[in-house]
């Protein structure tokens, strides 16, 4: 291992998550890896005379975030399409944006909000009608994606995805229509939500290079908030090879700017066996590189196990084939040694996979083979004890902070006490990671999900949990970053900031560790770090990260509006102070004062990253 560095940070607050070391001021990295890490005299004896040193500031530094579950490779393709009301506190701002971005969105493409918000977070606890979508839209196809409940469709988005008096519902979906048995817009999943997917999927795509500059957009939004790795949990209509094309390419010209370990998911129903046997021959478990490798099976493994998780409906009852047909692609995935996940929300999903799990272990024993569960919010403890029997985890999503309201309306606050029972799972040996789902059923935002974790709170304010089932903060950092790697094969080499580990890190722009509850859900990252390389910067930190290419097209809602909506406050930095000062636009009361000062937002994008001072009528580029 190099004894001098590339790279110091010092002067710092660092939770290093290593029981040896649990806390440090200064790290040393050389070749991507942590060589140091300790007191700042101690550290920099690792300096030499072309290493860069960066002043922490006393800032809180953690191990980069890793999310367990979340769909980053499709969630890519469309990042620059998509309008984001992820965060956005009111109803009225979420319109505003709305109607902007119609504005500017060119015949024939679509405004799109899919996902990752839900009513519960505006103050006007409401959803838009159709009536003020047409408003808003006469002429745009504008398509909203609420969870994965319902969609709503303006009139010309009807119009575009050809939905008329004709058009039969599909099973378990409902075209709603008025009296006159035309359709109203209103897309409900009851509960499949294939309808939903079908619908989106016919709007207009970007160009396969626009995709690849909408998936660096993408990540840097990730990076932005302090995530470093993520798992991809495949999804519907993600089909391998084909649509991993973008992702690929990213990887060999080096551009990747987080870690990604993919689960490939089959998509049609009856031929699941088929695909897993057909994926077995051309990859294999491990394959790839430290940024892009193969990580087994799931989250779908057989249609006939999809319990799909809209609470609004009741639970689906699953089919009597499931089980024949999940225990033939797990003898298979067992044998040729392939890790798995399986999405599983209701207790009584969870109990038929497992008589199939311990039938096919009695036969071909799992081993320690990495496996495990997603979601799992009605888990019993008989249960958790039988998981943990077969050495299994379960990756838990902050899905109920998006949809608890709606748990509590079904089946009670009692039983809402416990979705997922996190702490009994840490009892019972399980092991546990944490994630979002997104970007459709929940944010990507990590804050949100550590927020739920330690407060038990929803966006909407609800409380859902009792302290017993809580988590203390770092407990819940451990279980998005340590814990996680155990999901992905990759424990010691990443998720602590420890020696020989990857130097993957971010420096926060308030401490997680100290902060008010309510002010988790506003951290974001001022400098992150992927393999000791800077991948992103804001504050005193902005100028040290590499410029991104604009965002594709010019009218995408990405270089006007940007990704999660943060109320973040920071400190001048002088350099902006200055700018500040200098500028001598037209706007300079009004756009330089919420941007040089005080309310400067991080959720902002700069010059390289879209423009929004020009976006703003602000003609000074001072900084």
């Amino acid at each position: 291992m190099a004894t001098t560095a590339d790279l110091i940070l010092f002067n710092a607050r660092i939770t290093t998550l290593d029981p040896h070391q649990p806390a440090a001021s200064a790290v040393a990295i050389a070749d991507g890896r942590l060589i140091a890490v300790g007191e700042d005299a101690r550290v920099m004896a690792h300096a030499g005379p072309l290493t860069q040193r960066i002043d922490c500031n006393r800032r809180r530094l953690i191990p980069g975030l890793i999310d367990s579950h979340m769909h980053i490779i499709r969630g890519g393709l469309n990042y620059n399409l998509e309008l984001r009301w992820d965060g956005v506190p009111t109803l009225a701002e979420a319109m505003e944006r709305l109607r902007d971005q119609v504005a500017r969105t060119p015949a024939p493409q679509w405004v799109r909000v899919v996902g990752g918000f839900t009513e519960h977070q505006f103050a006007e606890k409401r959803l838009p009608t159709l009536e003020e979508l047409n408003a808003v839209a006469p002429d745009t196809p504008v398509f909203i994606l609420h969870l994965y409940d319902r969609a709503l469709l303006n009139a010309a988005a009807l119009r575009a995805v050809g939905y008329d008096r004709n058009t039969p519902n599909p099973p378990g979906g409902w075209i709603m229509r008025d009296s006159r048995g035309e359709p109203t817009g209103l897309l409900l999943a009851e509960p499949n939500a294939m309808l939903l997917y079908s619908a989106l999927a016919k709007g207009p795509k970007l160009p396969f290079d626009y995709q690849l500059n909408s998936t660096r957009h993408f990540m840097r939004e990730m990076n932005r908030l302090g995530v470093t790795s993520v798992i991809d949990a495949g999804g519907g209509f993600q089909n391998y090879p084909d649509d991993y094309g973008v992702i690929e390419t990213l990887e060999r010209e080096g551009q990747l700017t987080l870690r990604i370990a993919y689960n490939l998911f089959t998509q049609k129903p009856k031929e699941e066996l088929q695909d897993f046997a057909r994926w077995g021959g051309i990859v294999k478990p491990g394959d790839g590189s430290d940024f892009y490798r193969h990580n087994g099976a799931g989250e779908m493994l057989v249609f006939s196990a999809a319990d799909f998780e809209d609470f609004r409906q009741p639970r689906p009852e699953l089919p009597a084939s499931m089980e024949g047909e999940l225990e033939a692609v797990v003898r298979l995935l067992v044998k040729n040694r392939w890790p798995f996940r399986l999405h599983a929300t209701y207790n009584e999903t969870i109990t038929r996979a497992l008589d199939v799990f311990e039938r096919v272990n009695r036969d071909i024993p799992f081993d320690g083979l990495h496996w495990f569960f997603d979601h799992a919010e009605t888990v019993s403890d008989a249960n958790l004890a039988r998981i943990a029997a077969l050495q299994g985890g379960i990756a838990v999503q902050h899905r109920m902070a998006y949809q608890g309201e709606y748990f509590v309306q079904r089946y009670g606050a009692a039983a809402a006490a416990r979705t997922p029972p996190v702490t009994r799972m840490l009892e019972a040996g399980v092991k546990v990671g944490a994630g979002t789902d997104a970007t459709r059923v929940a944010s990507y935002d990590p804050w949100t999900a550590l927020y739920w974790l330690t407060t038990g709170k929803t966006v909407g304010g609800l409380a859902l949990y009792p302290a017993a089932n809580l988590v203390d903060r770092e407990t819940a950092l451990r279980l998005y970053t340590q814990a996680n790697t155990w999901f992905s094969g990759e424990e010691g080499v990443k998720g602590q900031i420890k020696v020989g580990q990857y130097a993957d890190m971010a420096l926060l722009s308030a401490d997680y560790l100290a902060v008010a509850d309510e002010e988790i859900r506003e951290l974001v990252s001022v400098l992150t770090l992927v393999g000791g390389k800077i991948v992103y910067g804001d504050d005193e930190y902005r100028t040290l990260a590499p410029p991104l290419p604009p965002a594709m097209p010019d009218w995408s809602p990405t270089r006007h509006h940007g990704g999660y909506y943060k109320a973040y406050q920071t400190t001048t930095p002088p350099q902006h102070a200055m700018a500040a000062a200098q500028c001598g636009c037209a706007n300079s009361c009004g756009v330089h004062g919420h941007a040089h000062g005080k309310a400067f937002s991080a959720a902002v994008t700069d010059k390289e990253q879209g423009g929004f001072w020009g976006a703003l009528g602000c003609s000074c580029w001072a900084f």
